[in-house]
């Protein structure tokens, strides 16, 4: 399977790159742990923190805005805390840029690669909006914060207060719809608030979405993509509104990637990324249940 991806891209004329996996700044997300690493000069002296890769995601931008044009890279990343039956702290993604694609462009690639490895494949494709609407009977773009809470209640035990819309929606999304997914569907025009690295535009109600969509299969988040912001200073905003929203939860406060930032000032082309859990997909193809059926070691036997 990753001899055929690797044809997959050859054959479309994309460019396989292969980034470092340990950086002096970490991601800013407030849902992804960083792992740290100490490198020393000398055995035995002072050391500096690094961390390690939960995405190639920013140096891949790097390189765009370089000219490098379209890229993917095939590797091992690493996020703090996930292990399970659909995770590992150490696990393959596959990622890639199309420059001058759109997100509609990039599903249908993105169908077409899983079409090769998973016979038979086709997924439908459906709004944020749409699926709320027809799961929950919601619109989530206007229901109140109340209306969010309550319903999430009656779903799933969840004693606590919260005043993010988003953290009601998310718990939604992931307990009560997500399981329901079973058949191939791509979600897209998530709410402005969890664009991310997106670019946001109006739907065709007038409402701020961000231009993302994920790929579910049987109940699993198999790959996320967007059409990339390229605003420098958009993206500046975003990641010290992170920071920010690190230290309300009282998270550890990292360095920041203002290369990233320096990037885009210098440059990065239009162009749509998806990443997408290479050990998802080798699961989806052979029927396993479970991450460990499907690389060679997981955690408990590294």
């Amino acid at each position: 399977m990753l001899a055929q991806v690797r044809d997959f891209f050859a054959r479309h004329d994309v460019m396989e790159v292969d980034t470092q996996l340990m950086s002096h700044c970490a991601v800013s997300d407030p849902h992804i742990d960083s792992i740290e690493v100490s490198y020393g000069t000398v055995p035995g002296q002072p050391t500096q923190k690094l961390y390690l890769q939960t995405s190639p995601e920013y140096a891949m931008k790097r390189l765009l805005a370089a000219g490098s044009g379209a890229i993917y890279q095939l590797g091992k990343v690493f996020r703090n805390g996930e292990s399970g039956s659909r995770h590992n702290p150490e696990f393959t993604m596959l990622e890639w840029y199309r420059p001058g694609f759109s997100a509609e462009q990039l599903m249908d690639e993105v169908e077409a690669l899983v079409g090769q490895l998973v016979p038979a494949f086709n997924a439908r494709r459906i709004s944020y909006r749409q699926l709320f609407q027809s799961e929950l009977g919601i619109d989530p773009h206007k229901e109140s914060l109340q209306g969010l809470q309550l319903l999430c209640r009656q779903h799933i035990d969840a004693p606590f207060e919260d005043e993010s819309r988003d953290t009601w929606l998310n718990l939604l999304m992931s307990h009560v719809i997500e399981p329901r997914l079973l058949e191939p569907v791509f979600v897209y025009g998530f709410p402005a608030s969890q664009a991310a690295l997106a670019q946001v535009v109006k739907d065709e109600a007038g409402t701020p979405v961000a231009t993302r969509f994920e790929l579910f299969v049987r109940g699993i988040e198999l790959a996320n993509g967007y059409l990339e912001l390229t605003d420098a200073q958009e993206q500046r905003r975003r990641l010290q509104q992170d920071q920010q929203q690190r230290a309300e939860l009282v998270l550890p406060q990292r360095p920041l990637d203002m290369r990233l930032v320096a990037a885009l000032e210098a440059g990065l082309p239009v162009c749509a990324g998806v990443a997408l859990g290479f050990d998802r997909l080798v699961m989806l193809a052979l029927g396993a249940q479970r991450i460990e059926q499907v690389i060679p070691f997981a955690f408990e036997r590294a």
